[in-house]
């Protein structure tokens, strides 16, 4: 029997049955139906590629100052100084000029001042140790020339009264109505003393502020009739101490104490929108000087049309 009668096998020896295939990269893939007779298939993919390689997220610069080039980081620092120093200057001189009088204070006054005044200004009677209790109330009044040529006196203006009733019921009093009038007397009377006598520049500077708040509330209100001119105006306050609490040991007197300022004349720099007009003799209109027995000198303007 030759070996074509065994099966499939081909030498002699070899045991029938179909012959081993060598082994693949892989599971054979099952064929295709959709393709044609004929068509050669692709290659498997290759099962045991590499994972891919992870993506480089770039790192973020070092937050502030650290992220800046050398030359950057170095003006910044300069700029951080300086804020500092000034910032520490600034504290300095708000405690020197609030602190009671000591060594710093008589021997650098000046300096103080003119670093405080007029922008950084500190009023701490709120926060003292004995808080103001006083209620001052500022007063006008006005010597008219009516238009025959003759002069007259009007009555007194409480010009504070007149600021309670507008801030009175207003949600959203404004500051001119809340302080102006207030400033500008605790300026006057901070800066005279108490014969009414101006301390420095200071002092001859609220004389012309406070004159002017008086010439253009009183000129508000038209005292006068029909051609008669404001020609001088005169303050005075009065203050009442505020009574403690019936609990309070407190003793203060319940008399109100006046104070008088002298007359002061009218001069064009008074007046609303002046130009700043000098007198003849070449001096400054607007400093407020009096004469010995307190009726003033100066010129006498016009003061119709120009207020109006």
């Amino acid at each position: 029997m030759d070996g074509n009668d065994k099966g499939t096998g081909g030498e002699p020896g070899e045991p029938a049955g179909p012959r081993p295939q060598a082994p693949g990269p892989g599971p054979a893939l099952p064929p295709d139906p959709a393709a044609a007779p004929g068509t050669p298939t692709a290659a498997p993919p290759d099962l045991a590629a590499a994972p891919p390689a992870p993506a480089v997220v770039p790192t973020a610069p070092p937050p502030g100052i650290a992220g800046l080039k050398l030359g950057h980081q170095i003006a910044a620092a300069c700029a951080l100084v300086l804020v500092a120093v000034a910032a520490c200057v600034h504290v300095g001189m708000l405690f020197l000029h609030v602190a009671p009088s000591n060594t710093l204070t008589k021997q650098h006054g000046d300096a103080v001042d003119a670093w405080i005044y007029p922008e950084f200004e500190q009023n701490w009677k709120l926060f003292a140790p004995n808080p103001l209790q006083q209620n001052i109330a500022v007063q006008a009044r006005a010597e008219l020339r009516t238009a025959d040529g003759g002069v007259r006196t009007t009555d007194w203006y409480d010009l504070s009264a007149r600021d309670g009733a507008d801030i009175d019921g207003n949600l959203l009093p404004s500051h001119t109505q809340q302080n102006e009038l207030r400033r500008a007397w605790d300026f006057y009377a901070g800066s005279h003393d108490a014969q009414n006598r101006p301390i420095g520049l200071r002092g001859q500077l609220s004389e012309r502020y406070i004159r002017r708040i008086a010439y253009m509330r009183l000129d508000r209100e038209r005292p006068g009739g029909k051609g008669d001119e404001i020609v001088r105006v005169q303050l005075r306050s009065r203050t009442t101490n505020v009574r403690p609490p019936k609990w309070s040991e407190e003793k203060v007197s319940p008399k109100p104490v006046h104070r008088l300022l002298p007359w002061w004349s009218v001069t064009p720099d008074d007046l609303p929108l002046a130009s700043g007009g000098t007198s003849e003799n070449g001096s400054e209109n607007g400093s407020g000087s009096t004469s010995s027995d307190g009726s003033g000198s100066g010129p006498r303007p016009n003061a119709e049309g120009a207020a109006r």
